[in-house]
């Protein structure tokens, strides 16, 4: 989300590791809940800015009743007891899914499934009962752990059949906050580390806190800020997506990054195996890339902009395409290509200090690379987003005709519109609860995707929240003041709120999903601040859930938009084939005037004089989970990391002989020497 610049002995035994990232050369609380959001008491219809915003050993027993344990990556269930398999029975009857019961037999026969009332063990032996009144189903196949037939209700298909936007809407939330920590997300560790204000800045000082535990404490936020039972609950209330934030030091850091490389991506693949049995599909998003694309601390450093800007813009670009053609590589295989379905190749990047035109080549530059691995064409790679840079919908009419499923991100919020927004929305229960607030969102939200639909094509809101002000503990980052005209204190704990304003805020998420159609919420879940309470609760979907002001079935928002005299533009279905994997998808054919590189890097100059990277490294593979059954010893195949074995060209990497700048640093620039070695086109 944008801020304002202030600044994851039994019959059949599972092990399962991740083994460590090949061709690397880099050196070296719980139940609590976050979001974010834009507005002003007349807002403007272009997309805010986000505030920085700055989950071995498996043992599967069979006992008699049957117990599964779930490891890293593979997600398992358990159906207990005779009575509870008969009352699974009679609930997967209603939901279209089979229990396979194998009670008192030491094999498996096929899929263990379960629908609404089922029985399901975590990892520590604990069980929840899954609700889920949609018709959706889990499934686990110990046969085969890349199976692929679950669905999380009955309007949305399984894993299995492709994804149709011209029948199917996105009702998503994002996950905020799990692996790329905003404070205000999780404000209790910016609390404890006075002084942190991105991710930066934390990991250096949790880094130095060994009494604390270090990293460790890192590592233990990975492992369950988000569990099992979150994406459970995601299905059980009638969604159908998750957006994942991630950073690239999942994959590899660079001397002098402070940041914990290599440690979150087993438990970004524990997350995917869980969205896999429950049926969500996956939208990964690339949400911070080497030099900062924004400037916002959700970017992984707060201040400068230095990703295709400034000397080291350029070749901080060339990183990001390394990160984004191993991320691509890896989720483009087929034990994976259902699951994450829809790729974000960079989050947020802020168009006007980039420059529209470098950025549209590198959008260019970065679908070639995607492209070049999937191949064209439905069920080959995923979807791919790119951001609307805060520019909306109108610059992007025509862009990148012939391109192969790429969809345009847009990112509505009331809260980041630098005005008071202290009109009411605690006008009552009844007919007008809400006061202005839900019209808006009709009109604004419709405007904004309609344009983007009509332009461009098929067009998301990757983010958006309930926050129609911008309070909330370090929503504006730790030192942000918020702008918003009233006490923010009453924003803050919402144990304090009456009917009135659950009634209203209830009526403008009800408006906001009807008039974006397609959306991923911001954010599913907001940590407790040291207070023990959730001090940004108008942005936690979970919180809303459970305290009445968001629905409980997103599919009653259908209507709320016509009682406010508010006509919505329909989507120009059917989108032309191409755009949806048809005929026509393929090689762009209007862009050849963007060409890679750009002639030009804001704030820097000619991208001829300015230092490069070259094509000389050995490319990252990202590990697939490891994984054997003990009773037959045969490896289960999760892939090998890398689906395209024609992609060997060499990694972009350092040149042998150049001294570079720093590359989170622009004000060095100038005051040193390059040799000739840094720049690509003078190396004989």
């Amino acid at each position: 989300m944008r801020i304002k610049k202030s600044t994851r002995q039994s019959s059949i035994r599972i092990g399962l590791t991740i083994p460590p990232l090949e061709g690397s050369h880099d050196a070296a609380p719980h139940d609590s809940e976050l979001s974010k959001g834009p507005d002003s008491p007349t807002p403007s219809p272009t997309p805010a800015r986000r505030r920085p915003r700055s989950r071995l050993l498996l043992g599967l027993i069979l006992l008699g009743p049957l117990i599964l344990a779930l490891v890293v990556g593979v997600p398992v269930g358990l159906v207990a007891s005779r009575a509870s398999r008969s009352k699974n029975n009679r609930a997967n009857a209603s939901s279209g899914s089979t229990t396979n019961n194998t009670s008192g037999r030491n094999n498996f026969n096929g899929p263990i499934t379960g629908g609404d009332g089922s029985i399901v063990t975590l990892e520590d032996g604990s069980t929840f009962t899954y609700s889920n009144p949609f018709g959706g189903f889990w499934v686990y196949d110990p046969n085969n752990p890349t199976n692929d037939s679950a669905r999380p209700n009955s309007w949305t298909p399984p894993l299995s059949e492709p994804w149709d936007w011209n029948n199917y809407k996105i009702y998503g939330v994002n996950l905020g906050g799990l692996f790329v920590l905003e404070p205000f997300i999780t404000p209790s560790f910016y609390q404890k580390y006075a002084g942190a204000n991105d991710e930066w800045t934390l990991h250096t000082m949790m880094a130095a806190d060994t009494a604390s535990g270090g990293f460790n404490q890192l590592e233990d936020h990975y492992k369950t800020f988000i569990t099992e039972r979150d994406i459970a609950e995601i299905a059980g209330a009638g969604l159908n997506w998750v957006r994942v934030p991630i950073a690239f030091w999942a994959i590899e850091t660079w001397p002098g990054e402070p940041f914990l490389a290599k440690t979150s991506w087993k438990y970004i693949v524990r997350l995917l195996g869980w969205c896999r049995k429950y049926g969500i599909r996956v939208n990964l998003d690339l949400h911070s890339v080497p030099g900062s694309q924004n400037g916002y601390n959700h970017s992984g450093r707060a201040g400068q902009i230095n990703f295709m800007r400034g000397a080291m813009g350029l070749a901080n670009a060339q990183r990001t395409l390394n990160y984004i053609r191993t991320i691509t590589e890896f989720i483009s295989q087929p034990e994976w290509k259902n699951v994450v379905q829809f790729f974000g190749i960079i989050n947020e990047p802020i168009g006007p200090e980039l420059g529209l035109p470098q950025l549209q080549s590198f959008y260019v530059e970065a679908y070639n690379v995607v492209r070049d691995i999937s191949g064209y064409g439905a069920g080959n790679g995923p979807h791919i987003g790119i951001h609307d840079a805060f520019e909306g919908a109108d610059p992007w009419a025509g862009f990148m005709r012939g391109a192969d499923r790429v969809v345009l991100d847009i990112h509505p919020y009331f809260a980041f519109s630098g005005g008071p927004n202290n009109d009411p929305i605690a006008t009552g229960t009844g007919q007008g609860a809400g006061g202005p607030w839900p019209g808006r969102a009709c009109q604004q939200w419709n405007y904004l995707l309609g344009r983007g639909r009509a332009g461009y094509g098929i067009s998301v809101a990757g983010e958006w929240s309930n926050g129609f002000n911008d309070c909330g503990l370090f929503l504006n980052g730790v030192t942000g003041v918020p702008t918003y005209g009233g006490n923010c204190a009453d924003w803050q704990d919402s144990s304090q709120w009456d009917d009135s304003t659950r009634a209203g805020l209830l009526q403008l998420a009800l408006a906001s999903m009807e008039a974006l159609d397609s959306w991923f919420y911001w954010t599913w879940k907001i940590g407790n601040s040291t207070r023990g309470i959730v001090e940004s609760p108008l942005w936690s979907y979970r919180l809303g859930l459970h305290e009445g002001w968001i629905p409980k079935d997103p599919r009653t928002s259908a209507g709320t938009c016509a009682a406010f005299n508010v006509p919505l533009d329909p989507a120009p279905t059917p989108y032309p084939a191409w755009q949806t994997g048809g005929t026509g998808a393929g090689p762009l054919t209007n862009a050849a005037q963007l060409t890679w590189p750009p002639a030009v890097i804001n704030a820097a100059g000619l991208a001829a004089q300015l230092p490069q990277y070259t094509a000389t490294a050995t490319p990252l593979t990202l590990p697939p989970p490891a994984a054997t059954a003990s009773n037959t010893g045969a490896q289960i195949n999760f892939g090998s990391g890398w689906f395209n074995q024609q992609d060997s060209t060499p990694a972009y990497a350092p040149i042998q002989g150049c001294t570079y700048p720093n590359g989170w640093d622009n004000t060095q620039y100038g005051q040193q020497q390059l040799n000739p070695a840094c720049f690509p086109g003078q190396v004989q």
